[in-house]
């Protein structure tokens, strides 16, 4: 396994990832994505962790995400929810949006001659995200093989782990203060430790709790 792409939003998740394949792959590809997203500055911080980290770097404009259904993460005027409503994923589920992040990563991973790709989805310790489930990826796996006569693979680091093991294995790869002061997982776009209302926030410190209290420092 020579060479991965990794889909980079440069959060904690998706930066946990980028340092797992840096260890794993000789060579590492980080692909980001501006879809319309209010915390847009979270691409503009993934540039500089990718950067500083000697990893090539790609932006691609998938705005057109933002125009086909409307949710709290692209819609200004609504109203974010804090909790998971019953019976449905939370307002901030943008549909569709692994399902053409990986897509269009399948793409751009087949035209620089690589075969695997990296995302940090996890159906563990997650917002109710039906396309965060192992289910959806390992269907879509399958499509997009079948749909490029190309075998990917899609590695899925944090599929079965929590926030508290994320921080856990961002500490074993040694880029836990890269994870805790440099990424962007708050959805108002505040770096570090976040505003720490939104839903992103209060799942990310939940789990940074949990594990510096059996931190071996």
């Amino acid at each position: 396994m020579d060479s991965a792409l990794v889909v980079f939003s440069g959060g904690q998740d998706s930066t946990t990832c980028l340092f797992w394949a840096k260890q794993k792959f000789n060579r590492v590809v980080a692909l980001s994505f501006t879809y319309g997203q209010k915390h847009a500055k979270e691409v503009e911080q993934a540039e500089i962790i990718a950067r500083e980290a000697g990893i090539e770097w790609q932006c691609i404009d998938a705005s057109f995400i933002s125009n086909l259904a409307s949710n709290s993460l692209t819609n200004s005027t609504m109203q974010m929810d804090t909790e998971k409503p019953a019976g449905s994923p939370p307002n901030t589920f943008v549909p569709g949006r692994n399902l053409f992040f990986l897509s269009i990563a399948a793409v751009v991973a087949r035209e620089h001659g690589i075969k695997n790709i990296v995302t940090g989805v996890s159906q563990t310790d997650f917002s109710g995200y039906p396309d965060c489930r192992d289910e959806f990826i390992k269907s879509l796996n399958q499509t997009i093989n079948l749909a490029m006569d190309y075998q990917f693979t899609i590695h899925t680091p944090l599929m079965w782990i929590d926030k508290c093991q994320t921080w856990e294995m961002a500490d074993k790869l040694g880029v836990f203060n890269i994870i805790r002061t440099q990424t962007i997982t708050c959805y108002n776009g505040v770096i570090g430790d976040g505003c720490g209302n939104c839903p992103a926030c209060k799942l990310r410190k939940i789990g940074l709790d949990k594990y510096l209290k059996i931190r071996k420092i």
